[in-house]
């Protein structure tokens, strides 16, 4: 049965790692310290540290801390930045390092004993309240060794206090058993990135797609005049117009899915350089087997782990896909603030839920905020596209080491744009309203129905139509009239909007 604890500022020693006490370095002496923010240097003393060991020897860790040697050293060598490495990723190799245990248990490499100590931090750390434990910066090593390590140091001093500090769980030799970095890290990186597009994306997006469906059959038969190029073109339906909004959501999403399959690939299993080196025969199948019975997802253990180490091409193509997204939502969002431009010097098709004040000078100026987020999202993910394009391709031998920072951009654009989607949504899309007399007003003063002339009196002379109408302020269908090329009934019959759309 597993059971929960808490940890205290009274954390108990670390009895397994711990020196003497004549060999602790105080602060002030001159050992590594890490500043939490909370208390200043002097505020400490030395109750309030323990010593931690690695292989470049001893460093003082603050007692209350999970972390070890390794994660203490990353914080005091790359205080790069104010961006950590997402909650997604370390859930993932939480995740991971479960379902490993449970792997090299199988195995026999693994004690039952250990086994149900790392099952037990695992569940803890997985249902959440530890984020603090883990600190590290996105700019680090490009393999992600110091985040994985992390993890690994965290399960294994929580294994120490669970065990009354009896049982030492190494966080090399036993939770990072059968693995390396090197194939954890990427596939941590497929595990996040399917988790965030399953559980976020893909919602909203759906949302949003509903919620254009509902507004596409509430605006059925309104006739309005279409545009191109931003100038006047034939007739379109307000719903017509609504649809292409949908379906370009609903082509994303099928490009998002089917894209994403790529991601099911693990490799895990390859350890250092893709050689399955120090992993027994069976680990990496047992081990994904186990993942996905703790994800629910179907992941397989990838045809070739040279090729998943050293390359990103696939959460490079999923992206793509993202980018796609986000040139869409950018296309939607400025269709939708051109058509409820205004109030009354602008076109005035639609309006649009005013939600604060647009302006801190302009008394009752109403802006259209919400279409604005989404076109600043979609900026950041097109550059987020950029920066994840030139990651990927710096594969160099066995090894990607631009790890950190794609999965930490592809992993901000999901959310940005799972985020802004509901925003949009809730706060614009679920509140437009069409202005059928503005649309009826331009449309009767649009000169492009010309265009359903021309197959009666030829190109050239509809053209010269809506030249006429054009230059001289008169209706189209005046200068159509007095051309004598074209009866009235005939006119009528063949510019009626509604047979044209």
């Amino acid at each position: 049965m597993y059971y929960y604890f808490t940890i205290i500022s009274t954390i108990m020693t670390d009895r397994g790692n711990k020196g003497s006490n004549d060999s602790h370095i105080a602060p002030e002496d001159g050992a590594m310290w890490y500043d939490t923010g909370e208390r200043s240097r002097e505020d400490f003393s030395m109750s309030d540290y323990r010593t931690e060991h690695d292989s470049m020897g001893d460093i003082l860790v603050e007692e209350k801390r999970l972390w070890g040697a390794q994660t203490q050293r990353s914080l005091e060598n790359f205080r790069i930045g104010t961006e950590k490495m997402p909650p997604e990723v370390i859930r993932a190799l939480i995740q991971i390092k479960l379902a490993a245990a449970r792997a090299n248990s199988a195995l026999g490499k693994l004690s039952a004993e250990k086994l149900s100590l790392i099952e037990c931090s695992c569940e803890e750390l997985l249902s959440g309240g530890y984020d603090d434990e883990f600190p590290l910066k996105v700019w680090q090593t490009g393999s992600g060794t110091q985040t994985n390590m992390n993890v690994n140091e965290v399960i294994s001093r929580m294994c120490l206090l669970r065990s009354g500090g009896k049982v030492s769980v190494h966080p090399n030799d036993d939770v990072n058993m059968s693995q390396s970095s090197n194939d954890v890290f990427p596939s941590a990186m497929h595990v996040a990135a399917l988790s965030v597009i399953g559980e976020k994306l893909l919602p909203s997006l759906d949302a949003l797609a509903g919620e254009f469906g509902r507004l596409e059959e509430e605006n059925t038969g309104i006739i309005k005049t279409g545009r191109t190029h931003l100038q006047d073109a034939v007739p379109i339906t307000f719903s017509q117009e609504i649809s292409g909004w949908r379906a370009s959501l609903l082509k994303d999403r099928e490009m998002i899915s089917r894209s994403s399959e790529a991601l099911l690939e693990l490799a895990i299993g390859g350890t250092a350089v893709g050689t399955a080196l120090n992993c027994p025969e069976g680990f990496s199948d047992i081990c994904v087997g186990c993942l996905n019975e703790i994800t629910s997802c179907n992941f397989m253990s990838s045809g070739n782990r040279f090729h998943a180490l050293s390359s990103k091409g696939e959460l490079a193509a999923v992206h793509g896909t993202l980018r796609a997204l986000a040139a869409d939502l950018m296309k939607i969002a400025n269709d939708i603030r051109w058509l409820a431009s205004g109030p009354r010097c602008g076109l005035g098709e639609i309006t649009i839920p005013e939600n604060e004040p647009g302006s801190s000078i302009m008394p009752g100026k109403v802006n259209p905020t919400q279409c604005e987020a989404v076109c600043m999202a979609a900026v950041q993910v097109l550059g987020n596209d950029a920066a994840v394009g030139i990651a990927a391709s710096q594969g160099n031998f066995e090894l990607n080491v631009y790890m950190p920072v794609i999965i930490y951009d592809f992993l901000q654009s999901a959310r940005l744009l799972s985020d802004v989607m509901d925003s949009f949504r809730t706060n614009c899309v679920s509140g437009i309203r069409a202005v059928p007399e503005k649309m009826e007003y331009y449309l009767s003063r649009s000169l492009m129905t010309v265009t359903a002339l021309s197959p009666a009196v030829g190109y050239e002379n509809a053209c010269s139509f809506a030249r006429r109408a054009l230059e001289e302020n008169i209706t189209l269908k005046q200068a159509a009239l007095d051309s004598g090329l074209v009866s009235e009934e005939e006119y009528d019959r063949l510019t009626d909007p509604e047979n044209m759309v």
